[in-house]
């Protein structure tokens, strides 16, 4: 019997770490996000201190996921299992103490375990790490008794393996642009119809007649003997937009969030100006003055007004801005600054300003 729950927990647990590890690997920046969010909550709840952190957001987080792929095949192949073990239950800790104090304290609302790519309430977090720490202990309190799938050397080189590739692909996918995007905001996706709910309210009344519970998608009148006592939304999950904080206002404070739907945009996200790469500033330059009287450009900031005068006059960037939120802006675009191009609110072109298009590029697509 314990032959399969070592078989089993080995792979559950491998398995599960794997994938966690390649979903957030995808996107690293997405993941530096989420840690800058956990600083900001453990400083204003536990000290100061840990505002420090937030600096190497972007560096503790490509730790935490390498760290995390190749604990997931160090489990699969039995590779130093004590220290292995030793290092697994410390990280489980951990999460589990973040998805606990995230779901009770109800301070960050979705922890990040898989990414963009699977949504999960804190509660739902918390489970999932209450399970998988039961055979996270199975494999710690027999780590010893475990035989090593491959000899000394071989576990080496592919412990050093995993490291070496993940650590490459972390880098480019931060230098570039996450692999596959689940993001909202992704190439195909029409933004309006993002910020509609996907499905109306399905609610189910609850009633009590002649002592027993009656469940209705329909009110039942008082007169035929039915005592309403509740109701319940039936596809809560389903009635939420995706997109629910999307919103622009010009300099002078006006609404222009519509008018960001109307024809050809392309947009300049610099969602911290004082934190903008200039690497590619003249390639940028070169973009939107290629553009003029064909495709619309816009600067997405959240920065101040002054600052972002600032900079453009510095890097001579001749184009109009507008305010967004900085967590709508990072989620737009996983670059600073990024670009972005809407045709009638439809996503046709996301790009790293590593990536900088040719402004024909732009303008084929949007043709």
């Amino acid at each position: 019997m314990r032959k399969y729950i070592d078989l089993f927990s080995r792979f559950f647990v491998g398995g599960l770490f794997i994938f966690s590890g390649l979903i957030k690997l995808n996107d690293p920046v997405g993941t530096q996000i989420k840690m800058e969010e956990y600083f900001e909550v453990f400083a204003t709840d536990f000290g100061s201190f840990f505002h420090h952190f937030i600096p190497w957001g972007l560096e503790i987080g490509m730790i935490m996921i390498v760290l995390e792929l190749v604990l997931g095949v160090a489990i699969l192949i039995n590779y130093r299992m004590n220290i292995t073990t030793w290092v697994l239950l410390a990280l489980m800790v951990f999460f589990t103490f973040l998805t606990f104090y995230s779901a009770y304290f109800n301070k960050v609302t979705d922890c990040g375990c898989f990414g963009d790519a699977i949504k999960l309430t804190p509660w739902e977090s918390f489970t999932k790490d209450i399970v998988l720490m039961v055979f996270v202990l199975h494999l710690f309190w027999y780590r010893k008794s475990y035989t090593p799938a491959l000899r000394t050397r071989e576990g080496h080189a592919v412990v050093i393996a995993t490291t070496a590739i993940c650590s490459f692909l972390g880098i480019y996918a931060i230098r570039h642009l996450p692999f596959i995007d689940f993001r909202a905001y992704r190439i195909g996706n029409n933004i309006p119809q993002q910020m509609v709910p996907g499905e109306q309210p399905i609610i189910e009344y609850i009633f009590e007649k002649d002592g027993k519970e009656v469940r209705s998608q329909q009110f039942l009148a008082d007169a035929d003997g039915y005592k309403f006592k509740g109701s319940k939304v039936l596809n809560e999950d389903k009635i939420k937009p995706k997109i629910t904080d999307y919103y622009v206002s010009n300099p002078e404070g006006e609404d222009i969030t519509q008018s960001t739907f109307q024809g050809n945009k392309l947009f300049i996200i610099i969602f911290d100006v004082k934190k903008v790469s200039t690497d590619n500033i003249i390639a940028l330059r070169e973009l939107t003055k290629g553009l003029e009287g064909k495709v619309e450009s816009l600067i997405l900031t959240a920065s101040t007004e002054e600052d972002m005068d600032t900079f453009r006059h510095e890097n001579q960037l001749a184009v109009p801005f507008a305010f967004a939120d900085a967590t709508v802006l990072k989620t737009i675009i996983r670059s600073n600054p990024g670009i972005a191009l809407w045709k009638d609110g439809t996503v046709v072109g996301n790009w790293h300003h590593n990536d900088t298009p040719t402004a024909q590029e732009v303008i084929e697509l949007v043709k």
